[in-house]
């Protein structure tokens, strides 16, 4: 990745996160932006952009923020300069093993929410289609 450094509102705009959000994800620590400018203003890396799109994707899927700690710590070091003996990188690749069969668990019950919510509108489609007048034309004044 570059080190091109970037201020929070375009991290935001490329993330679709807040300015808020992604402070709040700061004040927790997990995400540190990577430089302050003179003038003391967050800069963010791609690398950091790349942390906060992990977060987004794994909040609608109902991790925890220690949660999300706890896998970027396992990335971080999976990913680092620091060498891993066998049995610790075993470990690390475990634990985000874990987190994938839970996304994958919480897709699958996510999947099966939309298709009954996708049935629910689509019944309330068809009870409007059945007792709605047609568009355009209005109901019988002398209707009992």
């Amino acid at each position: 990745m570059d080190d091109r450094h970037m201020q929070i509102g375009e991290v935001a705009a490329r993330t679709e996160l807040s300015l808020r959000t992604i402070r709040h994800y700061e004040e927790t620590g997990l995400v540190i932006p990577s430089a302050r400018s003179q003038g003391g203003f967050r800069l963010y890396t791609e690398t950091d952009v790349a942390r906060l799109m992990v977060i987004r994707r794994m909040k609608p899927l109902g991790f925890t923020l220690e949660q999300m700690r706890d896998l970027l710590d396992a990335t971080d070091r999976l990913d680092g300069d620091a060498p891993l003996d066998t049995a610790e990188r075993a470990a690390l690749l475990e634990r985000v093993r874990t987190y994938q069969q839970a996304a994958v668990e919480q897709v699958e019950k996510l999947r099966t929410q939309l298709s009954r919510a996708e049935d629910f509108a689509t019944t309330l489609t068809a009870r409007l289609n059945r007792t709605a007048p047609p568009a355009g034309t209005q109901p019988d004044d002398d209707t009992p």
